[in-house]
């Protein structure tokens, strides 16, 4: 994604003073949002990716039910939640480690920070960008499964309100770890190459294209360690009946340990962003 031209040093107030870092920040998402949406392909594959997804395992799989001893779901029912987790993820995650990667690449990141603007409201029109996208790519999806594939949206507020904590805590976890991983790549080129397997790889193991409790032992356990995993899991506890839970690992749906995971990954990922984090490429000093 990438970003207008820093604001210059006359973009001050009335009164000669810069305006504060959070009203910074929110200009600095629109920025970003305008910048995200003149991205044609961006656009299309970040949005198109989980609808096209959820057509293709709904409609092939559409005839088969996922579980046993009764507490069978449709296909479709049990898919959703794993492609709204991965949906956050590559919004989060992986738009953001190549993002930020790219931008620092090309020089970017060494003009924003030569300019009047905070470091934190860089960071706050990251999380703008990330949060509206999120936001639209969810309920395009939510509206699908509901229209097309009849799947059933919660009626009660504590679904609602465990849907939201998930949403906001996976989310707000991608989009750290997501910075702090953008640091990996040694060049803009090489982002996507580096962070598209690492996102292939936990979608296939942290049932998001397979049900969980299908997949060996040992891939469960490597999953677990994992954010994506964790946020499938909290989404299925959101749209599946509750007698489904007996089909997780753990026979529950593990809200504890869900947030426990996401917001250990969370600190985890700020506290590697802070450390790591670099405004200029390796060679530029």
């Amino acid at each position: 994604m990438s970003t207008a031209n820093p604001p210059s040093r006359s973009a001050t107030r009335g009164d000669g003073r810069l305006p504060s870092a959070a009203r910074l920040g929110v200009d600095r998402a629109g920025v970003e949002l305008r910048a995200f949406f003149r991205e044609r392909d961006a656009v299309i594959f970040i949005f198109s990716y989980p609808l096209i997804m959820m057509a293709i395992f709904a409609t092939v799989f559409g005839g088969q039910d996922q579980g046993t001893d009764g507490y069978g779901v449709p296909f479709a029912q049990y898919f959703l939640p794993g492609m709204i987790a991965t949906g956050v993820m590559l919004t989060s995650f992986q738009s953001l480690a190549v993002a930020v990667a790219v931008e620092r690449d090309d020089g970017t990141l060494k003009r924003l920070r030569l300019a009047p603007l905070p470091a934190v409201s860089y960071f706050v029109g990251k999380i703008g960008l990330v949060l509206v996208t999120t936001v639209v790519q969810t309920t395009l999806l939510l509206v699908l499964a509901a229209t097309v594939y009849d799947v059933p949206m919660p009626t009660d507020v504590t679904s609602w309100g465990t849907f939201a904590w998930v949403f906001v805590l996976g989310t707000a976890t991608g989009t750290v770890c997501g910075v702090a991983f953008s640091s990996l790549p040694r060049s803009g080129k090489s982002a996507t190459a580096v962070v598209t397997p690492v996102v292939l790889v936990l979608q296939f193991i942290s049932g998001v294209f397979f049900a969980f409790f299908a997949l060996p032992s040992w891939m469960q356990a490597v999953a677990s360690l994992f954010p994506l995993k964790w946020m499938a899991q909290g989404m299925r506890s959101v749209f599946l009946p509750e007698d489904a839970q007996v089909l997780e690992v753990a026979g529950t749906w593990q809200h504890g340990a869900t947030a426990a995971v996401l917001g250990g990954w969370l600190v985890l990922g700020l506290v590697l962003g802070v450390r790591t984090f670099r405004w200029r490429r390796r060679d530029d000093g």
